[in-house]
């Protein structure tokens, strides 16, 4: 399904029935990531896949900002007036997942997020290294997003008062320093890093994710 948000074309797919939940992807992703999980969620759970502006089936764009796309999210939630949706968000989805909960602290009943960072310093060097070369072969917009972003800070972080799980793998991308700061800063939190995991081996069209979503929801869902 698609819809007009913030002059953007977003498209979404619609799961299940039960109480909200709302999944994005990360970058260079689409929702298709998640058929996996959305196949055990909407078991119990009503639940949204939105493609990311220029992402997949959603409208091209020709620069990209977190910030955007976190209002996106907000946007999405009221168009459809869903009322307290749970969120997780995956890598570039769990960025747009803070930010969205830290500017609009009441937007969301749980969130969730694997695989994010609060800075482009996060992600561990030898990635940000492939990246720039890869930018600076490619100019690729969505290359330069993580290279050049987020910005949150602990103060951001602070202002997240709902229940959070925060996630990554032991062998991730990102910094676990970053994770760890993370969860210590959102003042409801529960930490997880999973022994063996990557940025992605537990969460793209995989099983692994769903237990750990399901616990979590299943306590702080509306």
């Amino acid at each position: 399904m698609y819809m007009q948000l913030n002059g953007q074309v977003i498209y979404y797919e619609k799961s299940g029935e039960g109480s909200p939940v709302i999944l994005v992807h990360g970058n260079g992703e689409t929702h298709r990531i998640f058929d996996v999980l959305i196949a055990e969620l909407s078991k119990k759970h009503t639940v949204y896949a939105m493609d990311s502006r220029g992402h997949g089936q959603s409208a091209a764009v020709t620069e990209f900002h977190y910030s955007d796309m976190a209002d996106d999210v907000f946007e999405f939630v009221h168009a459809l007036d869903l009322v307290k949706p749970a969120f997780y968000g995956f890598s570039d989805g769990g960025i747009i997942g803070l930010l969205a909960a830290s500017k609009h602290p009441t937007l969301f009943s749980a969130l969730a997020i694997s695989g994010a960072n609060l800075t482009p310093s996060g992600v561990k060097l030898p990635f940000r290294i492939k990246d720039r070369l890869h930018y600076f072969k490619s100019k690729d917009p969505l290359l330069h997003l993580m290279l050049t972003e987020p910005h949150i800070s602990k103060s951001d972080l602070a202002k997240i008062t709902i229940p959070a799980l925060v996630l990554a793998g032991e062998k991730d991308m990102i910094k676990l320093s970053q994770t760890r700061q993370i969860a210590k800063y959102i003042p409801d939190s529960t930490l997880k890093i999973l022994p063996g995991e990557n940025h992605f081996s537990y969460v793209i069209k995989s099983p692994k994710l769903f237990p750990l979503l399901d616990d979590f929801f299943s306590k702080h869902c509306y």
